[in-house]
Parts: C-alpha cells; sequence; structure tokens
C-alpha cells in the first residue's frame, strides 16, 4: 500500500519534513480554503502540487484529494443543482488535468466526523479523540431542544446526559459545541446552536430513502465525467455510523455500501474504507466488508476504536480496538497482490493513518484534532510493520 499522510496546508502545524520523517510519500490534501460549490482552478491546483513537490529530496507527491466537498443543496436536494453540478464536475476535469486521479468525499448531512471529548486523558498524559454518548444527548436534547432527541435512548443514557448538562457551566456547553464542530476542519461554516437549528431545519423531513435518492441523483450527475478523465471517487463511510440530530446516515453498513456501488455501477464509484469509521457500528465486521468491496476500494484510512455498551466509543491505537487490523491488512495487500497480477496501472491502494493519539511532545502544539505528528508517525509505524509481515508471510510482491 502506499503509505501516505492527511496534510492540511501551509498552515498545518505539521509540516511536509515530518511527514516524509514518519514514512510517507503520498500527500492527501485539500483546497479547503475554496468555498464548497466553487471550482477549483487548475491554477489553484498547480500551486498546492508545487507547494507539497517544492522540496525533491522529500520525494512526496499529491497523491490523494480528502476532500472535494459536496455543496450541502446537494445533499438536501434543493433547488437547481445543474449548475452546482457543473461546478463539481468542472473540478474534476481540473484534477485530472493536474494529474491527481483518486477523490474522497462523503455525504453525510451537515457535519463530517463528529466526537464530544477531543482530549480523552490517556495514561502517561496522551490524549485520544472519544465520543461520549451521554455528552452527544445533552448537548442534542438539553443544548439544542431538538425534538425527539430523546428517542431511543435508554433511561441511563438520559440520566448522565442531565446531570452532566445540569453540573456544566456556560464554558463547558461552549467547549462541547466547538468539539462536535472540530470534525471539519476545512468547512467553510461552523454553527453555533441557532445556526445549527436552522441548519437541520433546511433537513426537515429527510427520510433514509431520501438521503439516497439524493446521493444517487448526484452520482448520476458526476460518475460520467470521473469516467471520461479517469477519476476515481470513493465515499467515506459514516462517522459515527449512525443517525444524528435526526438525520437519516446512508453509508454506515455493508448493505449501505452495496447500495451506492450498485446505484451508479462504475469502477469510478468507489469508497475509502474507513476502518475506523465502519469499526464504530457493533454490526460491521470490517475486514469481512473489505473483502466484499474490495475491487472497488481506491483508498483507506486504518484507525482503529473500542466500542462501549452505550454506543459510546473512544479512538483506539492502531493495533487495539475492536477491528483485527491484521485481518484487515492481508485483504488490501491480497487485493493489491489481484491488481498487480492483471497488470492495472492503478493496483496500490493508498492507505494513512488515522485519528492518532496525540503524543509526546504533541500536546499542545494546536494541530488539527486527530492529526497530531508523533501519535500518526507511531499508527504508520505499526501499519507498516503488519504490511512487512503479512507481505512476507503470505509471499506478496513488494
Amino acid at each position: 500500500m502506499e503509505q501516505s499522510w492527511r496534510w492540511f496546508g501551509p498552515d498545518d502545524v505539521v509540516t511536509l519534513a515530518q511527514a516524509r520523517q514518519a514514512g510517507a510519500r503520498g500527500i492527501v490534501n485539500a483546497l479547503h480554503q475554496i468555498p464548497y460549490g466553487v471550482v477549483w482552478s487548475v491554477d489553484e491546483i498547480e500551486a498546492r502540487k508545487a507547494i507539497i513537490a517544492a522540496d525533491p529530496s522529500l520525494g512526496l507527491r499529491w497523491n490523494v484529494v480528502e476532500s472535494l466537498p459536496l455543496h450541502e443543496s446537494i445533499k438536501i436536494g434543493e433547488g437547481d443543482l445543474e449548475p452546482v453540478f457543473e461546478n463539481y464536475r468542472q473540478s474534476l476535469r481540473n484534477l485530472a488535468a493536474c494529474g491527481l486521479e483518486v477523490i474522497c468525499y462523503n455525504f453525510m448531512p451537515v457535519l463530517d466526523w463528529t466526537r464530544t471529548e477531543l482530549a480523552y486523558r490517556l495514561p502517561g498524559g496522551g490524549t485520544a479523540l472519544r465520543f461520549n454518548i451521554h455528552e452527544y444527548v445533552a448537548f442534542d436534547h438539553f443544548m439544542l431542544k431538538r425534538p425527539g432527541a430523546a428517542d431511543g435512548h435508554s433511561a441511563d443514557v438520559m440520566d448522565r446526559a442531565k446531570a452532566w448538562f445540569d453540573r456544566s457551566s456556560e464554558a463547558d456547553r461552549d467547549r462541547l459545541l466547538a468539539n462536535i464542530m472540530a470534525g471539519l476542519p476545512g468547512a467553510y461554516d461552523r454553527y453555533d446552536v441557532p445556526g445549527l437549528k436552522r441548519m437541520l431545519e433546511r433537513y426537515r423531513g429527510m427520510s433514509h430513502a431520501a438521503l439516497r435518492a439524493n446521493l444517487k441523483r448526484f452520482l448520476e450527475a458526476i460518475i460520467p465525467t470521473a469516467e471520461e478523465v479517469g477519476i476515481r471517487m470513493c465515499i467515506h463511510p459514516d462517522d459515527p455510523p449512525r443517525p444524528l440530530f435526526g438525520l437519516p446516515r446512508i453509508c454506515s453498513d455493508e448493505d449501505d455500501i452495496a447500495f451506492i456501488l450498485g446505484a451508479v455501477d462504475s469502477p469510478s464509484n468507489g469508497l475509502t474504507l474507513c476502518s475506523g469509521s465502519l469499526g464504530a457500528n457493533p454490526k460491521n465486521d470490517v475486514p469481512t466488508i473489505a473483502r466484499r468491496f474490495a475491487d472497488r476500494i481506491w483508498f483507506a484510512h486504518l484507525r482503529n476504536v473500542a466500542k462501549d455498551a452505550d454506543g459510546s466509543f473512544m479512538e483506539a491505537e492502531h493495533l487495539g480496538g475492536d477491528t483485527d487490523m491484521v485481518a484487515l491488512v492481508d485483504v488490501l495487500l491480497a487485493e493489491e497482490q489481484r491488481r498487480k497480477a492483471q497488470g492495472l496501472a492503478h493496483w496500490q491502494i493508498p492507505m494513512r493513518p488515522d485519528h492518532g493519539h496525540a503524543l509526546l511532545d504533541d500536546i499542545g502544539k494546536g494541530s488539527f484534532p486527530g492529526y497530531p505528528a508523533v501519535g500518526r508517525l507511531r499508527g504508520l509505524a505499526e501499519l507498516r510493520g503488519v504490511m512487512t509481515a503479512v507481505s512476507s508471510l503470505r509471499g506478496f510482491d513488494a
């Protein structure tokens, strides 16, 4: 697998040189400064490529776009979408003209990945991202005051949510809101509570089936252009893989993925295999899902989560948690060998360590939540060891 590293651009406190020190050669990047729905120009794309390749001694290249985000109107299905689709198609054409071929995107309404705690303390002083169900319910039910927010939650969870809210200060509530918004490091919009309520109102009555239909409409509008220019689109699973704030989620399990890949049956309509997002759903067997859809996996996020019975979960060590990472890596490497044997030019699957713990001098550096230097270096090193061992034991070509 092509060892890669997410970099958030010139403002990222983790440098390209540090990514190379960690062992990465591929840089996963996006033009976060461009508002959603606006065309990415060739000049802007080439300027970012030049920054990444500026030091030839590093040997870095921009290998995956993460993400080319969708304007919210596409997900809602509101208004005349053809101009928005055409802007997206033009961005694809421009990216392809600049040599970019793999585009990660998601179809999560309003919010990207969602956590309630960004610095859960670990033994020794490191920190991890965590999703606490009672804090989520405290925000949804007591702060957002969303009708139906209590539905489906146990009495114990509701009691703990109320206890958290009753003892929380205004600063605690502001911090919880900021934590929930933190999954959008490149977002053009941030929401306060009234703003989030207004955004949710735009989705009023949106069903799982309707959101699926809107995704299918997007794919039908975009994938022919992706095929034409040699782009491989790969949807990222929902994180967490469950409805949030009354909004449906439509890329959370094996059945969802089967629907999406079948909606427009094309190699250009593929999957970002995120072991952490899928792994947070108790019914998902991630290596089995990877095996079923292996020929459509164009990108992999390798991380692990440890789940609690109440629906909470924490970012675990890359080789810890609930997903058998050795089995998953074996599936991905076997797929690479199959592609290589068939003579496919794009046989290699770009991968990156994801959501690392903040360790050692990561603490206090101000890196994007989940993307510290040392924690991801550790994760990539552990994953590299697994890849090396599996390849040796299975006789896979390097």
